[in-house]
Order: C-alpha cells, then sequence, then structure tokens
C-alpha cells in the first residue's frame, strides 16, 4: 500500500505528523522528497555530529552557477522522516528528478512563461478560502496548534485535489518531468516487492502521486533527458538562510519560533518569554518575573477572545510589545532577529566527503578557534602574538581568494600591530570555496595562484599595488614575486603621472609598516624610488592648463604624495619633491590652486623666509592678478588649516587688504572659491577668524596687550604656587 503524507516544508506540526504516523504505519521503506544523487550520503544523516539546520549541495562541476541547497532544521518532516528509517533500520531513498538532468535542462533555452506559475503557494489559496489573508496565520492554527491531528493527511489530499482541479496548467515545464519521476522511483519500489510505502512530498504533489498515469506515459516523458555531471556533499545550514529573508525560495518566517514549537509543543507562552526576558537582560535591560507572568496573561487572555487554542507568536508579540517593550516596536526588531528568527548555525562531521580546499579551510578554523558562526562575531588580533599573526595571515588570503567571511574594520589607537576583524558565516560561502578550489588544495597554494592569476590579467597599475598591498600581509611570497613584477613593468611603461601618484601611498605603506608584520619590505623601496624621480620629472607638465575639477582632484593626490615623502623620510627623495614644488610654485601658467598649495608646502618644510612667504603673497594676490585666479591660490595655501592666518599677523594683513580692495560684483564672483577655502577649516578655527575680523586692525595690538596683562599677573601668583608645593626658596 502506498501512503502519500502530503507536507509543508519546515513545519513542526507537519514534522510531528510525519513521525506518529510513521510510528504507527511502520513501512517497509521511505521515499522523501529529494535528490537521488544524495542517496549516496544519506548514511550521515544517522552520524550524532550531523546536527541541524544542515543542507545538501549539489553542484554542476563545470558550472557553479548551477547549484541547489536542500536545507533541513530538526522540525523538517523529511527530516524526520530520514532519522525515522535509520532509527528503525528501514530503507530511504530521495524519489525527485535527479539534479544531473535539472541542471542539464537549465542550459537549454526555453521561453519564460509570461505568468507567474499558479503553483507557487498553493497554501495560500487555501487560507484564502478559509478567511485568512496571512497564509502563516492560517497554517499555525491548523497545523502547528492543533492538538488533535488524525486524519490530517487525508484532509491535505482532499483539499490540494480541490486545488489542482480549478487551477489553470503548470507553466512550469519542469513540474510534470518532476512527478513522472517521483512516480517512476514508486513503481520501482512495488517491483522490488515492498508492500508499505510511505511517500513524504510537497502537499501540492499529492494528487500526481495517487493517481498515476500509466508507466508507458511517464517512460515516454523521461525519454532522452541530458545529463551533467554534479556532486554533493552536506554543509552546516543557518535559520536566517531558512528564512524568507535569505531568498530561500521554501524558506519560512520564523524559523526560530518553529524551532521552539518543536521542542515544546505544550508551552502556553511561559517558556517563550521565559527566553525573551533572558535576551533583555542580556543586554542590561530590566526585566522581571512580573513583567513574565503579566506578559504570558496578556498573550493568553487574547488568543482566548480570539478564540485560539493557545497563545501564538503573533499574541506573544503583542503581549511583549505592550508589557516588556514599552510600546517601543524597536525593540521587537531584537527579538525578531534573536529569537523569531534565530541565528543557530548546524555542524556536519569533520569527515565527512568534502572538496580539498573547505576541508583546509575548516582545519584552519579549528586549529586557530575561529569557529564559523551564524551572526557577528569581532576579533581584535595582536600581531605580536603567534597565534592572532596567524589567523591574521588565514583572514587576509582568504580575502584575496574573494571569500567575505572576514570583513576588516577600523581600530583606534596609532599601533601597527593590531587588527580588528568581523566574522559571520554564510552557508553559500561554500559555493565560492568549490569554486576557488580549481586553483588549489590548500589555502596558501590557492590564492597564491589566485593573486597569480589576477596579477596576469590586471588592467592597471593601482589594480596591481592594491593586490601587493594585501598580498603582503596575507605572506604569499610567490604571488608578492610576481606582483612586484608585474608593478615594475608597468610603472616602467606607462606615462601616466596621475596613475603613478595614485599608486604611490599604498607602495609607501608597504614599504613603511610592512616589517610589522615581518615581511620584507625592502622588495618595493626599488620601484618606488623610481617612480617619485618620474613623477618629480613630470609633474610640473601635468600641473599646466587643467581644469579647475582635474586641478582638485590633483591636489587632493598632492596632498597624498607629500604625505608619502614625509613617511618615507629618505633625503634624497625629499629634495626632489622639494625642488619639484619650487618649480610648480613659481612657474607662471601653473594651475593657481596647485601653486597655492605647493608654496603652502614649500613654507611648512621652513624653506621660505617670512619675507619670501610674504613676498610670494603679495605677488599671488595683488591687485594686477585676476580676483578668480587669487581666490584660487588662497584656496590652495590654506587647504586643510586656517591657523597660519591666525599667527602670522603679515599674512592676515595681505589677505584682508585683498578682500576690502575688492569690488562688491567683484566679491560676489569670488565669494564660493573663499566659502569653499574657509569650510575646510575647523570651527574653532572660523571662530577665532571671525573674532579677529571684528576686531579689525587693532585686534593683534589688543591680542598682544591682553597676553601682556595676563602674564603680569600670572606671576604675581607663581610664588604661592611654589610655597604650595613645598618650596620656600626665594623666587
Amino acid at each position: 500500500m502506498i501512503h502519500t503524507l502530503g507536507i509543508r516544508h519546515h513545519g513542526p506540526g507537519s514534522a510531528r505528523n510525519v513521525k506518529e504516523f510513521l510510528e504507527t504505519t511502520r513501512p517497509d521503506i521511505v521515499l522523501v522528497e529529494g535528490p537521488p544523487e544524495a542517496d549516496a550520503i544519506l548514511q550521515w544523516s544517522n552520524n550524532t555530529e550531523l546536527q541541524p539546520p544542515v543542507a545538501i549541495l549539489l553542484y554542476q562541476v563545470d558550472n557553479l552557477h548551477h547549484s541547489v541547497f536542500y536545507p533541513f532544521a530538526a522540525f523538517s518532516p523529511e527530516w524526520q522522516a530520514i532519522q525515522y528509517a535509520y532509527e528503525h533500520n528501514v530503507p530511504v531513498r530521495f524519489m525527485d528528478m535527479p539534479m544531473t538532468h535539472v541542471f542539464a535542462l537549465r542550459n537549454i533555452e526555453r521561453e519564460k512563461p509570461e505568468e507567474p506559475s499558479f503553483r507557487a503557494d498553493p497554501v495560500s489559496w487555501l487560507a484564502r478560502a478559509d478567511g485568512y489573508s496571512d497564509t502563516d496565520k492560517w497554517w499555525e492554527k491548523m497545523f502547528e496548534q492543533r492538538t488533535s491531528n488524525e486524519q490530517v493527511f487525508e484532509a491535505v489530499s482532499e483539499a490540494i485535489h480541490a486545488v489542482r482541479e480549478l487551477a489553470p496548467p503548470d507553466k512550469d515545464p519542469n513540474e510534470p518531468l518532476r512527478e513522472a519521476w517521483m512516480r517512476k522511483i514508486i513503481r520501482q519500489a512495488q517491483k522490488e516487492m515492498y508492500t508499505e510505502i510511505a511517500v513524504i512530498c510537497g502537499a501540492w504533489h499529492v494528487p500526481a502521486l495517487t493517481t498515476m498515469p500509466s508507466q508507458k506515459e511517464d517512460n515516454d516523458l523521461l525519454k532522452g533527458l541530458p545529463k551533467v555531471k554534479v556532486e554533493c556533499t552536506w554543509i552546516p545550514w543557518t535559520y536566517e538562510r531558512l528564512s524568507f529573508y535569505s531568498g530561500y525560495g521554501a524558506g519560512i518566517e520564523s524559523p526560530g519560533w518553529y524551532d521552539h514549537l518543536w521542542e515544546f509543543p505544550q508551552d502556553d507562552g511561559t517558556r517563550w518569554m521565559a527566553k525573551v526576558a533572558q535576551l533583555f537582560r542580556s543586554k542590561d535591560m530590566d526585566t522581571s518575573v512580573a513583567h513574565i507572568i503579566e506578559a504570558v496573561r496578556l498573550a493568553q487572555s487574547l488568543a482566548a477572545l480570539r478564540e485560539q487554542p493557545r497563545a501564538g507568536l503573533e499574541e506573544l508579540n503583542e503581549a511583549t510589545l505592550s508589557v516588556l517593550c514599552n510600546g517601543e516596536s524597536v525593540l521587537m526588531q531584537l527579538i525578531h532577529d534573536q529569537l523569531i528568527v534565530g541565528n543557530k548555525i548546524g555542524s556536519v562531521p569533520f569527515d565527512i566527503p568534502k572538496p580539498p580546499l573547505q576541508s583546509d579551510i575548516e582545519r584552519l578554523q579549528k586549529k586557530l578557534r575561529l569557529p564559523a558562526t551564524a551572526d557577528w562575531k569581532d576579533y581584535v588580533l595582536d600581531l605580536r602574538k603567534e597565534n592572532d599573526l596567524e589567523r591574521s595571515i588565514f583572514l587576509h588570503r582568504l580575502q584575496l581568494l574573494q571569500l567575505p567571511w572576514a570583513e576588516k574594520t577600523d581600530i583606534s589607537g596609532k599601533g601597527t600591530f593590531k587588527e580588528q576583524w568581523r566574522l559571520q558565516w554564510d552557508p553559500a560561502f561554500i559555493i565560492e570555496i568549490i569554486d576557488k578550489g580549481v586553483y588549489g588544495n590548500t589555502v596558501e597554494t590557492a590564492a597564491n595562484a589566485y593573486v597569480k592569476h589576477l596579477a596576469t590579467d590586471a588592467a592597471s597599475l593601482q589594480v596591481l599595488c592594491e593586490l601587493l598591498e594585501n598580498a603582503l600581509p596575507a605572506e604569499l611570497p610567490q604571488a608578492v614575486e610576481t606582483l612586484i613584477r608585474q608593478v615594475s613593468n608597468q610603472s616602467a611603461a606607462t606615462g601616466d603621472v596621475i596613475q603613478l601618484m595614485e599608486v604611490i601611498p599604498p607602495l609607501v605603506t608597504i614599504s613603511r609598516y610592512g616589517n610589522v608584520r615581518k615581511t620584507d619590505a625592502a622588495l618595493v623601496s626599488g620601484i618606488i624610488t623610481g617612480m617619485i624621480t618620474r613623477i618629480c620629472i613630470s609633474l610640473p607638465g601635468a600641473c599646466t592648463g587643467i581644469a579647475d575639477e582635474a586641478a582638485q582632484k590633483l591636489l587632493q593626490l598632492f596632498l597624498q604624495m607629500n604625505n608619502a615623502v614625509n613617511i618615507l623620510q629618505e633625503p634624497d627623495i625629499t629634495t626632489q619633491w622639494q625642488q619639484t614644488l619650487h618649480v610648480i610654485a613659481a612657474a607662471n601658467n601653473t594651475s593657481p590652486v596647485i601653486a597655492g598649495y605647493s608654496t603652502r608646502l614649500l613654507a611648512d618644510y621652513k624653506l621660505f623666509t617670512s619675507e619670501q612667504l610674504i613676498q610670494a603673497f603679495y605677488s599671488a594676490m595683488s591687485a594686477a592678478v585676476s580676483p578668480g585666479i587669487a581666490a584660487a591660490w588662497l584656496e590652495g595655501f590654506l587647504k586643510g588649516s586656517g591657523t597660519l592666518l591666525l599667527i602670522d599677523p603679515d599674512l592676515w594683513r595681505v589677505v584682508n587688504n585683498w578682500v576690502h580692495q575688492l569690488q562688491e560684483d567683484v566679491f560676489i564672483q569670488v565669494l564660493p572659491l573663499l566659502r569653499r577655502t574657509f569650510a575646510s577649516f575647523t570651527a574653532a578655527e572660523r571662530r577665532k577668524l571671525g573674532e579677529k575680523v571684528k576686531q579689525g586692525d587693532s585686534g593683534t595690538q589688543t591680542s598682544q596687550t591682553a597676553y601682556a596683562i595676563a602674564e603680569e599677573r600670572g606671576a604675581k601668583g607663581v610664588p604661592v604656587i611654589m610655597q604650595l608645593l613645598g618650596y620656600n626658596n626665594n623666587i
């Protein structure tokens, strides 16, 4: 006899019904909707180290874009059917159409249907027929909260039969093939003389499996299906990926809640509210026992008013919002993320068959004590410690392999021996790991080979330098050697001074701070010296005849370039750079904003005396110079700091007089430039400059007098202070 059990995927009610039915019926064989290729790894489901949530991953070997996950939670009906079969020594098989055919069919171009398939969610039609707009609420009432589930599968079969009779033909061309294959597996079980056959499948397929066409019709339908090579394995899964929000098609809104229903089917809300209280207390939020009692009572009262047998998630959420959250809905997001969805992650045995690269990653995760977790976990690494240094190397290598498990974040402090990382595991990373497995069987070999591949295909010098900057902390000597050679070749071939200036800062960072990680930073020193020499030769010409937008971009590169030269602290390089600044500042056709900034840098290097600086100011800000050009020169000179105007009265007088002599219409024209200049100053600098303007020409004298008075008054208090400190000698 064939027992067809129509279920909804990942429902604790369905899982409980399936388990009770199997224990009562005791079938000879169990057939479960799923990929037959996974029959070879089904025996691992009996391993105690395989703990749900887990998933079967199937992928096309030569096209990893074709991959699919079959997730299982403890409350999944399919998982309970598999567990029953192994506990009672009953054969169990998957019965869906093999993915070897599904992936091959995807390779064939087909016309997309103009309308979505009706098959999307048949349960929603049943819910609407019962007056519910929310499918999950209807399902919870009818199945998850039902205390008596006798003849539930007969009721599901009858309902789906009625829905399919009224539904238009399914436009998915694979659905008839899938159901034909399911019938093929059922017939095969009958031929093997199994008399009691339990079939666990999605409720939509029940009518197609109870009323079968002839075997010949199915064979004709399945004849000549194309094939591709497919591999499969078990992988850990998470409740977040099981939810609708992860994009998984058969997902559920509340896996954490369903897990609770599976573990505590008779809970009246007390255990759930205790979990909420525990969560709030872990976040330092006061939650008393009285709060919990009142919330449970309110939830039960709401359930009674709605004629529900017990409080469901909706009632518990409303009670939580009113009693524990004081009406603040923002706290409900915390409950949703941590409890309703949950951050549970499953586990699989270490020795389960898997790609070599994945095995090496898991080995290093275990060795370095970096477990894969479903929620964010922060690590602050001290690179002076051996284990933390190995962790950093491992995480940098994964980043180079473009496996986004770890995200490097900024850390406070000036030390270069610390790194901060945020880690969150996503089961979908397995596909990327399999993809990168073609480059090597270990993380080190794969990262070396992959970086070499990227270096060969790099289209710009900037990409190469970024790769080099990331490869050095990953300690990949072979890849670094290739990158340095590529950087050297491309830098020698390029004539674009802008591109050379863009890559100098990361190279200088490598040269200056690389030794913190015990890397040979001298590898790039020769390249830096040659590139800076070429920049100094070509830069004056690049600063002439350029538009304002290009000048602003170049101004930022000047800032970065100057910082890089200061970090290097190489006398020859510093001299070259200063000579270049002299040429740019003195040239007549240089962009005024660049000329002003070059003058400012020379002043910072103390290469101008006070008289020379005043002369340069008078020359740039004289009445003979166009106001727009003068304003641009001033913007460059004051780039990033207005302190010079505060401490040097002569410079202030030049700027103040220049502004005073501007005609009203000219002042309006240059006002946007002046605003842009002063907007870059700090609030304190702008305030003090405003006070200086209010004081007028007497501001300097008043300030000096104030200082003199303060100094005289302060001197009178020195003997008293010295006496208080215990010094009795005369002062």
